[in-house]
């Protein structure tokens, strides 16, 4: 592997057996050698985001380190989600499987299809309690790190850790 980068992973699951789909995504994600999970947060059951009526997900976050340029590891996850049957029909609907890329090193992308850092994450108490569980300390890319955002991020109550 080349220099690796220290990056977090969101990752989601809603239907089936959620629990064995993160286990699976991040095998699969770990495939090749290139990425290495090296922490992984707590589960959390966390409610539906968005106008699409559904069940709870199961949420969770990991810091990776890896030697893949940014948009490399974005179509790794979307690679992994295609494998494990993903289907992106509804936005904000169910899903078997979602990663997203939050955080690469301290770099700032911005093109087609990929930000990073997540441009939403900040506001999303379904990312922020996972990850500042492992990482209190990431960078938003706002000035603030996930603790200092979890501090007043509406939705808290609404998660379970599992």
């Amino acid at each position: 592997m080349t220099k690796a980068i220290r990056a977090a992973l969101g990752l989601g699951s809603n239907i089936g057996d959620t629990k064995a789909h993160l286990d699976r995504a991040l095998r699969l994600l770990g495939e090749g050698g290139d990425i290495r999970i090296a922490a992984r947060s707590s589960d959390y059951r966390t409610p539906p985001w968005g106008p699409v009526p559904q069940d709870d997900y199961r949420n969770a976050c990991v810091i990776i380190e890896t030697g893949l340029p940014p948009r490399d590891l974005l179509d790794r996850c979307l690679d992994v989600e295609r494998r494990m049957g993903r289907v992106r029909d509804v936005r904000w609907g169910p899903r078997i499987i979602d990663i997203d890329v939050l955080i690469y090193g301290d770099s700032r992308v911005e093109e087609e299809g990929l930000s990073i850092p997540h441009p939403r994450m900040g506001e999303r108490a379904f990312v922020l309690v996972p990850l500042a569980e492992i990482w209190p300390d990431a960078p938003l890319g706002d000035g603030r790190t996930a603790a200092e955002a979890l501090v007043d991020c509406p939705g808290q109550d609404e998660i379970t850790k599992l």
